[in-house]
């Protein structure tokens, strides 16, 4: 699971206790790989406004991965930048582990890189 998907997943438990902390879900026991892809700087730029800037910021930096405090004001002309958001949200895949609702405290699996976002009746 690409960082681009985990920025877009909130917790969807019926009854969590502190809807305002679904989001974003928090990593336990991760296995990180970097898989290389092609840098394509338009759909990066393009990407940008549908980003929660600080909630990506934060599980960067409780991945121990690298990227700039603030977006830049332009960004399209900023090849640092670019390179560092690319690796982050289209390189760096997680491939086993669990996502934990800062809310509720419900634990989703990750597994060969697919989070398993199903609930059970009783959550739904």
């Amino acid at each position: 699971m690409r960082l681009i998907t985990h920025n877009m997943l909130k917790c969807h438990v019926k009854n969590c206790k502190n809807p305002d902390k679904q989001f974003p879900l928090q990593f336990k026991d991760v296995k990180l790989e970097q898989i290389e892809a092609e840098r394509n700087d338009e759909f990066l730029v393009r990407m940008l406004p549908r980003l929660d800037w600080s909630a990506l910021l934060k599980t960067t930096k409780e991945l121990g991965i690298v990227i700039p405090e603030k977006v830049p004001a332009n960004p399209a002309d900023d090849d640092e930048f670019l390179q560092a958001l690319h690796t982050a949200i289209l390189e760096m895949h997680v491939k086993e582990g669990s996502m934990i609702c800062n809310g509720c405290g419900h634990e989703y699996k990750i597994t060969k890189g697919i989070p398993n976002m199903l609930l059970a009746e009783h959550e739904i």
